[in-house]
């Protein structure tokens, strides 16, 4: 039902149970648990909202203390929205092989996230979290550890599929592990509630850690010592660290799983796409990885069974992996075909010519006042280079990206922010521009009083060497070592029509 929320962090939870309708043999029920419809998109909300409440009711994290946690990235995209809730400034470890569009989310929710690099995989940002947390006395989540990671589940996620099955039998429930909160905290439940629900748990079938039997080594402390023998990379992300987490430890050792369903890569890849094309439900890998263990235990099970999988979240955590390489981003040929089999309004047709002028356009007459204007701003000794630009241009913001990878120092003249509306001093101003120049159009660049052009204008001048002896000329410092190509600044639909 529609409610009123006295914050975002109520609505966690109460995610909805769907029926797989398509991709299930006939004759079993394969239900799947949507967590992606959490706030955050994915089933790590509950965990960080469960450590970060238990934390401030023990007292282990005071009133603006920072928090830090190592994680793959939905851990952190939980706490990024828990911590600016709550306003707990957030440090994330993350390893460099996770997904850009992580790390962009942490950061575009106030979190810091400080990278670690690729071949020390989990183990490596889980010991520079702890390093960081001891050096700065943060709190340290320990969400691989940290009971309240489980009992959350025990409280929330748990009973909320009981609820859905109170009228039918659950014969199956299936889940990856990653810190293993969701696994023991649901397990335990079920065994102690529903004790005829087999558990199964997925991991990756190039990366064994469960199957293997080989305890994880750890210190004395009981953490990881050492990545598991048994660790490969695998296309999972989230699932299966380097390590045996130990609250999955703990759910092997209590007994509470009935079996370990090892998932291929591929199959993954292939299901995540299978449940957006024909469901219409959007996850990522472990998502697909998750339904495959499902649709394994429905070609052996009864007639009639009902199966339930997890699916962790959202297939936009996933669009800079191997999920979308094939997924491309301009028109296909069926797409063009599409586009050729009605007359107007086609990518591929030509800008109609001009019209002839029936008489020579009148010459532009700038006010006396903004010709001054623009005579000033571009002969600033302080600001020698100038951008004349519009606020959401896409051009204008090929400059500013420009400008801000070389790191060159600018001035910018925003003609339509408003500021410059006030007697339509912009309009006044390009008015000036286009009498000076000849050109209408923005944005338009100054370097030391002298005009250089527009955004192809500057990266043309960056490549061929002119603009770095102007800056030069004009005492300009900026980054001589960057060697980007200025060209990638302009916006993606430019790079290649159709």
């Amino acid at each position: 039902m529609t409610r009123l929320y006295n914050n975002i962090l109520e609505t966690i939870g109460n995610t909805p149970i769907v029926r797989i309708n398509k991709l299930a043999p006939k004759g079993i029920n394969v239900y799947c648990k949507v967590e992606s419809f959490n706030p955050m998109g994915s089933v790590k909300d509950r965990l960080a909202l469960g450590v970060i409440e238990e934390a401030e009711k023990t007292g282990q994290l005071r009133p603006g203390q920072t928090v830090i946690e190592a994680t793959s990235g939905n851990t952190g995209i939980g706490l990024a929205m828990v911590c600016a809730q709550k306003g707990y400034p957030l440090v994330v470890t993350m390893a460099e092989s996770f997904s850009i569009e992580r790390r962009k989310m942490m950061r575009f929710l106030g979190a810091k996230v400080v990278l670690t690099p690729a071949h020390l995989k989990g183990s490596g940002m889980l010991n520079k979290a702890v390093e960081l947390a001891e050096k700065h006395g943060w709190f340290l989540v320990r969400q691989f550890e940290n009971e309240a990671n489980a009992d959350v589940h025990s409280r929330t996620t748990a009973p909320e599929i009981l609820s859905a099955f109170a009228d039918r039998r659950l014969d199956y429930w299936i889940s990856g592990f990653g810190t293993g909160g969701t696994l023991k905290g649901v397990a335990r439940v079920l065994k102690e509630k529903s004790p005829h629900t087999k558990v199964l748990v997925c991991e990756p079938d190039n990366s064994p850690l469960l199957g293997s039997g080989i305890p994880q080594p750890r210190d004395a402390d009981g953490w990881p010592s050492e990545s598991h023998p048994m660790f490969r990379p695998h296309l999972m992300q989230g699932w299966s660290p380097d390590f045996i987490p130990k609250l999955t430890e703990d759910v092997i050792r209590a007994k509470l799983i009935d079996g370990i369903i090892p998932i291929n890569g591929n199959e993954a890849l292939h299901l995540a796409k299978e449940l957006a094309t024909r469901e219409g439900i959007f996850v990522g890998i472990s998502g697909g990885a998750t339904l495959a263990g499902a649709l394994t235990v429905a070609d052996r099970a009864a007639a009639g069974s009902n199966i339930l999988c997890m699916l962790p979240d959202t297939g936009e955590r996933y669009l800079s992996t191997t999920l979308f390489e094939d997924i491309p981003a301009d028109m296909t040929e069926a797409e063009q075909e599409l586009s050729r089999s009605t007359p107007n309004y086609r990518f591929d047709m030509a800008a109609p010519a001009a019209a002839a002028a029936a008489a020579a356009p009148a010459p532009v007459i700038a006010e006396a006042e903004a010709l001054e204007f623009l005579q000033q701003a571009t002969h600033d000794d302080e600001n020698p280079v100038v951008l004349f630009a519009t606020e959401w241009c896409e051009f204008s913001w090929s400059v500013r990206k420009m400008f801000a990878h070389y790191e060159i120092p600018y001035r910018a003249y925003d003609l339509d922010s408003v500021a410059y509306q006030v007697d339509n001093k912009g309009g006044k101003i390009r008015r000036a521009i286009e009498q000076r120049t000849g050109l209408k159009t923005v944005p338009q660049i100054y370097i030391g009083g002298q005009h250089l052009g527009g955004a192809t204008d500057l990266f043309d001048a960056c490549k061929d060497g002119r603009l770095a002896a102007t800056l030069e000329k004009n005492n300009v410092r900026w980054n001589r070592s960057v060697k980007t190509d200025p060209y990638t600044f302009l916006p993606g639909w430019l790079h290649a029509r159709g």
